[in-house]
């Protein structure tokens, strides 16, 4: 491990060979990182407890204290009631979806790897809050080891990850952080991949093989949350591209690397299947069943997107004018969002620069989670990681955690009161839609600025061999 990170940092334009600023870095990181997981499973725990209805369902569910100044609301403890988890059913195998849209018999609607860890999380609970506590125990591991890879690729940037609000607020809330662990990971494969080996000064793998590793992790996180298997593609370009390690003959543009690029697609597509089959040959109708619900889903008050709040009215409400829209607008802006990120990569590359297949990824992230029908709060926690590895402005990142805890410290209040028919309150619908306007103003920007911005050090260092040192010039004497 050891001889590991003074390789990373040792060929770079920056000199970090010294163990003692590494093991600093590690050890404020993941004491903080400790310090807001034990925050916010007691924010979320509070939702929990004694007396119990016989489903195992709190009867303090879902207000908890009404006056606490952070939500208890977790989707960890609302799933334990209606998806047979408490049932201790086995997901996707023996269910499906009814003719009101309603799933049962352990299907939830989650890609079949995130349903495992939920079933995972059930065994031997009785209760929601027992649920919660063995969901937060999985969970908690992939929370430690994003913030370990984050610190070591760009040393103390690790803190917008580690100590922000966000891993209090979603940390236990769903399940963000195996996924987020896997995209993080991608990026560590390539990193490491290019690292130069002590021994030999040359790459620890090739760039077709750090890409093939890279694009089965992006894939194993598709199965949990589908968002990462998007970033196969940007990869695979790079590939294409053959990085920026590729030399170039007589002023000629690099030979481009279409086997290698087709590799780390092919790898990513076994490794769906791979995950996938089984699901599909024991139980196709649960499994379909999960695809079913999200497609029928609509961009309802619970979805937190800007057609709820911005399109509903300008058609007088979630008529059938509003859902067709949604429903045709939705997939194509995404789909040109991609486009446009993809191609403004491209143009990097056309204009002497490697292609930039990090920043293209989070353009995509960020035009995904603009144009998406649902917008779920927690999905922060997706795009933090980025604004970690990329040079993004502290005013942006700012900006957009002061909206994320405004609406998160708002949404959850606001269904409360339309479930009980209370009087709305003006701050809350306020900061409902500050959050989702400053969020949706900062993501049109980020499609554009994270293409344009660099890696963050020692990750955009990693693999770069320095430059000769100049031998000392001989003084010449002053004429006499």
């Amino acid at each position: 491990m050891s001889e590991g990170l003074n390789t990373l940092y040792r060929y770079g334009r920056f000199t970090f060979s010294r163990r003692g600023d590494m093991v600093l870095i590690l050890t404020v990181s993941l004491l903080l990182t400790l310090l807001l997981l034990a925050w916010g499973y007691q924010v979320k725990a509070a939702c929990g407890g004694e007396p119990y209805f016989p489903d195992g369902r709190s009867h303090r569910w879902p207000v908890g204290d009404p006056n606490a100044i952070v939500p208890c609301y977790s989707d960890l403890m609302y799933l334990w009631v209606g998806r047979d988890i408490n049932n201790h059913v086995f997901p996707y195998i023996h269910g499906g979806i009814g003719a009101d849209g309603q799933l049962f018999g352990g299907v939830v609607e989650y890609p079949v790897l995130s349903g495992l860890l939920m079933w995972l999380g059930a065994i031997g609970a009785n209760t929601d809050l027992q649920f919660f506590q063995h969901s937060a125990l999985l969970l908690a591991p992939f929370g430690l080891a994003i913030t370990i890879m984050l610190a070591v690729l760009t040393r103390w940037n690790v803190l917008w990850w580690a100590a922000t609000p966000p891993l209090v607020l979603y940390a236990f809330h769903n399940w963000e952080l195996p996924v987020v662990a896997t995209t993080v990971a991608a990026v560590a494969a390539m990193a490491w991949g290019a690292s130069l080996h002590p021994a030999t000064g040359e790459r620890r793998w090739s760039l077709r093989t750090s890409g093939i590793v890279a694009s089965v992790l992006l894939a194993i996180g598709f199965c949990l949350k589908l968002y990462p298997g998007f970033f196969v593609l940007p990869l695979a370009i790079y590939v294409l591209t053959r990085g920026d390690g590729a030399p170039v003959v007589a002023g000629a543009r690099k030979a481009l690397d279409w086997v290698g690029a087709v590799w780390v697609a092919a790898a990513a597509a076994i490794t769906v299947i791979l995950v996938q089959l089984p699901f599909m040959i024991l139980g196709y109708d649960g499994w379909k069943a999960a695809l079913t619900f999200q497609g029928k889903r609509r961009a309802d008050v619970d979805t937190n997107s800007i057609w709820y709040w911005g399109l509903r009215h300008l058609t007088g409400g979630q008529n059938d004018t509003y859902n067709s829209l949604v429903g045709v607008l939705s997939p194509i802006l995404i789909v040109a969002s991609f486009a446009l990120a993809i191609y403004l990569g491209w143009r990097v590359y056309r204009n002497g620069g490697a292609y930039p297949w990090l920043g293209v990824c989070a353009a995509m992230l960020a035009g995904f989670m603009l144009f998406h029908k649902v917008h779920s709060p927690q999905y922060t926690l997706w795009i933090l990681p980025l604004f970690v590895l990329l040079r993004i402005h502290w005013s942006v990142i700012v900006a957009y955690l002061i909206a994320d805890l405004s609406l998160d410290l708002t949404i959850f209040r606001l269904f409360g009161i339309l479930t009980s028919g209370a009087p709305m309150k003006w701050w809350v619908i306020g900061g409902v839609n500050l959050g989702v306007w400053v969020h949706a103003v900062l993501l049109v920007y980020l499609i554009f600025g994270f293409v344009r911005a660099g890696m963050r050090e020692p990750l955009a260092s990693i693999g770069r061999r320095p430059a000769p040192e100049e031998p000392e010039s001989t003084p010449v004497p002053a004429p006499v």
